[in-house]
């Protein structure tokens, strides 16, 4: 994989890594904390985040890059106004 080609790779898995957790940091927002539902609305986005990755050929040291983005797309989702 070339440099422009995995760069492109990197940006769009973090710009789908946020966006895919904006409806999940919402709908945890409005769960009681610490409940079977908050915890759920934070793990469900993982498998699929893992599965584009794999996908993507992305390695592992890009994890904590999309760990930010998941945490950022939880919070921003949970300021959500809907």
């Amino acid at each position: 994989m070339d440099l422009h080609s995995k760069t492109f790779a990197i940006l769009f898995l973090c710009a789908f890594t946020l966006l895919i957790n904006l409806p999940f940091g919402h709908a945890r927002a409005k769960a009681t904390r610490y409940s079977l539902r908050w915890f759920l609305y934070i793990h469900i986005p993982i498998p699929l985040i893992f599965i584009a990755r794999t996908i993507s050929h992305i390695e592992f040291k890009y994890i904590p890059i999309l760990v930010l983005a998941a945490i950022t797309g939880q919070i921003l989702g949970g300021k959500l106004e809907l």
